[in-house]
């Protein structure tokens, strides 16, 4: 009698957002896009504001920040958020924590056989300063960055990281603090969970699509493996 063959384990992928969900940045951001608003002559939002659009992509923050702004405007606000940003990583002043839990849930998750991804508005130089920092850059198999996709909620950054780790829609779910991750998830076919503690209300998040928000990592690690 020949020993049956293992069945091959289903692949699961969990696609983090990075700012809001894994770290907190709005320290950093909300220094840098004042001082990008500064040098350009026009007036700054304020910070609530400044929060509400985490998430997308700079060129359509910057837009919506400053909807009556000429595209050179808008281009100029770009280029000294984006000085401004480096300049503050460089000098060690653009350090942003990790949310509590998020230390233990990345390498359980991982233990547990899931592939974990990314997908966020920021830029990989951005992305890979922050997770080298924390020293997470051998957790995650797929990186999705504004860099190579639109802005969310569109769905390239969680279709390129199925294709790039063959997850199937129906086996990976997004998590993320904004809306625009929660309407993303939708447009790829991907669940959504929310997480409470980031820079959208969990009402909003539930009305953009999110099956569930986490109020913290012990509730959303539960959420995560009820998927």
């Amino acid at each position: 009698m020949t020993d049956k063959l293992p069945l091959p384990m289903t692949l699961r992928l969990a696609i983090f957002d990075c700012d809001g969900t894994l770290v907190d940045s709005q320290h950093a951001i909300v220094t840098a896009m004042t001082a990008a608003f500064t040098a350009t002559d026009l007036p700054s939002p304020p910070r609530p504001t400044i929060l509400s659009i985490v998430g997308l992509s700079l060129e359509g923050a910057m837009a919506r920040l400053a909807p009556e702004a000429s595209s050179d405007q808008v281009a100029a606000l770009c280029q000294h958020y984006r000085a401004f940003n480096t300049r503050l990583r460089e000098s060690g002043q653009a350090f942003d924590p990790l949310y509590d839990g998020i230390a233990e849930l990345i390498p359980a998750l991982s233990a547990e056989g899931w592939l974990l991804g990314i997908a966020t508005g920021k830029a990989m130089r951005g992305l890979r300063h922050v997770l080298q920092v924390h020293g997470l850059t051998e957790r995650f198999v797929t990186l999705q960055t504004a860099d190579h996709h639109p802005s969310k909620p569109h769905p390239s950054m969680i279709e390129a990281a199925l294709t790039e780790t063959g997850v199937a829609p129906d086996q990976a779910v997004m998590i993320g603090d904004t809306s625009f991750d929660m309407m993303m998830a939708q447009a790829a076919g991907v669940r959504a969970l929310g997480v409470g503690w980031g820079y959208h209300t969990p009402e909003e998040l539930l009305e953009a699509g999110a099956q569930s928000v986490a109020m913290d990592t012990v509730e959303l690690a539960r959420h995560i493996r009820l998927s």
